[in-house]
């Protein structure tokens, strides 16, 4: 297949468009030249087949074709809602939960993190983030880039949620299992957008649980083995993949 780049600006069919830097970086990394086929997509939905018709030191020119409409979503919308992980955790659990066809992504500020985010830091890791979130869009196929959030407390985020929604909390404490309640509520997952709410390396704390819980959320189970914060999520949307036919 063509090397896919993410272009921050509407694409239009049969017109010629000045790439922008990060992806005339890309594209000498990757050795292109000029007559090579490229694909385009600008994170609405769709794909342009390109091809290279310039290429200098710091520029580059492609010659945009017709719009392909195909997509690779799954058939269900995921916001994950996750406590901030420490360390590369949270580069990696974003980057894979984006391959899993999550739709956005909220990093939150739990009490147990390890990780402070605020003010000037905080934005800069959302963009970090979001350019991670493009990257990964551009390596696995999908047309569709899903959106950072900025940091956001829990208790304010909790305030802030719409009353309609479907809510799950993973939670280590929690009587139903995930299997039992994608079995019972599948057509509602489907149809509507859930929230997956994930806590941070030490859990979210009972009184965020309880927060949770008092907003509308459900606790689901992953079983009896308990799960770091970077893998949570991820088993949560294969599941959901394999579950509600994304797989």
């Amino acid at each position: 297949m063509p090397p896919r780049f993410f272009v921050d600006t509407p694409l239009q069919a049969e017109s010629s468009l000045s790439l922008p830097d990060t992806v005339v970086r890309h594209i000498q990394v990757l050795r292109l030249a000029p007559g090579d086929a490229i694909t385009l997509f600008d994170g609405q939905g769709g794909s342009h087949p390109a091809t290279l018709a310039d290429l200098g030191k710091r520029h580059a020119v492609a010659q945009v074709g017709p719009r392909r409409d195909e997509e690779c979503e799954p058939p269900f919308r995921v916001t994950l809602a996750q406590g901030i992980a420490g360390g590369d955790k949270m580069d990696w659990l974003i980057e894979k939960a984006v391959e899993l066809g999550v739709a956005a992504i909220v990093p939150l500020q739990t009490a147990r993190a390890v990780v402070r985010l605020s003010g000037e830091r905080a934005q800069k890791r959302q963009a970090h983030w979001q350019a991670l979130v493009r990257a990964a869009c551009e390596q696995c196929g999908r047309n569709r880039v899903p959106e950072v959030a900025a940091v956001r407390g829990m208790e304010e985020w909790l305030r802030a949620l719409p009353r309609e929604g479907e809510r799950l909390l993973v939670s280590p404490r929690a009587a139903a299992s995930l299997v039992t309640l994608a079995a019972e509520r599948r057509q509602r997952w489907l149809s509507g957008e859930l929230t997956l709410l994930i806590g941070p390396e030490g859990g979210l704390s009972p009184e965020e649980e309880d927060a949770a819980l008092a907003h509308g959320f459900t606790a689901a189970s992953l079983g009896p083995r308990i799960l770091r914060t970077e893998t949570a999520g991820l088993a949560c949307l294969a599941a959901l993949n394999a579950l509600l036919g994304g797989f």
